[in-house]
């Protein structure tokens, strides 16, 4: 009998039926189109691997409680596959969700299977391709006993990191398993943004031809900066367009795709009350980006600085956009660590941020050195309200402060858009202030709206007349 069975056979569920066939696990494979389950188990012959042609085959060949995995696209698909599987399960089987699911969908089919005695599990996956191959990061949430029933599964198949540590804990009931994961993703879409606006900065100011780019990018990896998103990036600028033999980095059209858990960071954020300003920008350098045809135009339209190489400030400028870099991925993490926290306050999550550090340290698209400090941090201080304030990381962004002043002000000047950059600044600058000046806005609602306000000279609650002095 099989150990699990996985529906959908896209690039991602390929990859972890195989991953777990050759972890010893015999996996069931069920696609609603039968000619791919035939190539699949074409290609990839394998004792592990039982392909079927019906649900009702493929749940026969499942060993109870059932493991019923999902790698199919977010949303109506998956509620229809639910829909589809539910009346040949029993009570005490589960169903696992592995795909991008909003947190809340997760949970409203929870509770929707919870009468019929079905346990769902929503569980982000993080590697691409790859990592679904080779060992994910993953991120399971929901009831304690369906986890533990699928635990020893994911245990070997996540990525293992430098302690050998699996990367993949249980997070917590409901959706915090999605909901974790669309975190992530929505400090990925922060990360990726910054070291593109240092990319530009550094083509455009700095002078920098992008093989120059490649070496630099190389280098930083090889530091405090090392990360997959670095490591990938100063390969993407090492390869040549074979057309043209420019690099071809600079033949795509900057129009940025997204699929929308980024966006979902941002809303729910404002929903759960945290700032999360530099994956807000991020979201919206993409968007603004999809309007090439506007741009174009306005290009020719509106006035404004045009950038100018600076090669005798080049160096000075290479390190400047370095320390913006790290400051930039610090803050993105720092924001992500602080709606974890409000969401679980708000929702009833019992993740602890020091496993949450721990799984994103391999196998993940963010997973970066600094991800080590990150977890030490918390594990440390796990009321830690920022990530700011612990001690590695306030140090750190204190020495580097000032090159990542000066590379905004280089970007500002010359005209290059660095989204990202400004927010994590003003984001920084705006948690340090005792004050800020929201005592005004607090006077201009009580001006219009009669919205009251409070004093910082005595307790209690005012309003002012205002167009009577």
């Amino acid at each position: 009998m099989a150990h699990i069975g996985l529906i959908g056979l896209g690039v991602m569920g390929q990859n972890l039926v195989r991953n777990m066939a050759r972890h010893g696990f015999q996996v069931a494979i069920y696609n609603r189109t039968r000619a791919k389950t035939e190539a699949f188990a074409h290609e990839h012959p394998d004792p592990n691997i039982v392909p079927t042609y019906t649900l009702d085959e493929f749940v026969a060949q499942l060993e109870r409680p059932r493991r019923v995995m999902l790698m199919v696209k977010a949303g109506a698909p998956v509620d229809a596959v639910v829909e589809q599987v539910r009346p040949l399960l029993e009570p005490g089987d589960i169903i696992v969700d592995g795909g991008n699911s909003h947190f809340t969908d997760t949970e409203r089919r929870q509770r929707a299977l919870e009468p019929h005695g079905i346990h769902f599990l929503g569980v982000g996956i993080s590697g691409g391709e790859e990592g679904a191959l080779w060992g994910p990061s993953i991120m399971p949430g929901g009831p304690r006993e369906a986890y533990d029933a699928v635990a020893p599964i994911f245990e070997a198949i996540a990525a293992k990191a430098e302690d050998g540590e699996p990367c993949v804990t249980y997070l917590g009931p409901g959706g915090a398993g999605h909901y974790v994961k669309m975190v992530h993703n929505g400090i990925e879409y922060a990360v990726m943004q910054a070291i593109a606006e240092v990319y530009d900065l550094l083509r455009r100011v700095g002078g920098l031809q992008v093989s120059d780019l490649a070496a630099v990018f190389e280098e930083w990896n090889r530091a405090e900066l090392a990360s997959f998103l670095m490591e990938i990036t100063a390969h993407i600028l090492r390869v040549k367009d074979p057309e043209s033999g420019d690099p071809l980095v600079e033949r795509i059209l900057d129009k940025a795709g997204q699929k929308g858990t980024g966006k979902w960071t941002s809303q729910n954020a404002f929903d759960v009350g945290i700032p999360v300003p530099s994956i807000t920008a991020a979201v919206e350098a993409r968007i603004i980006s999809a309007f090439k045809e506007e741009r174009v135009r306005a290009a020719q339209l509106l006035p404004g600085p045009v950038p100018e190489a600076q090669g005798q400030n080049r160096l000075q400028l290479i390190e400047e956009g370095r320390e913006a870099l790290f400051a930039d991925m610090v803050v993105a993490y720092a924001q992500g660590m602080a709606l974890l926290r409000g969401a679980a306050a708000e929702y009833g999550y019992t993740y602890h941020l020091a496993d949450v550090a721990k799984i994103w340290r391999a196998g993940c698209i963010i997973r970066a050195a600094l991800l080590e400090d990150i977890r030490r941090a918390f594990a440390e201080a796990p009321d830690l309200p920022n990530l700011l304030l612990a001690d590695t990381f306030r140090q750190a962004l204190g020495e580097r402060q000032q090159g990542w002043r000066e590379a905004l002000v280089a970007g500002l000047t010359n005209g290059v858009p660095m989204p990202v950059t400004a927010a994590s600044l003003a984001y920084y600058d705006s948690y340090r202030r005792e004050r800020l000046p929201a005592n005004l806005i607090q006077a201009q609602r009580d001006y219009f709206g009669a919205h009251t306000y409070e004093r910082v000279d005595k307790p209690g609650t005012f309003h002012t007349e205002w167009h009577q002095l």
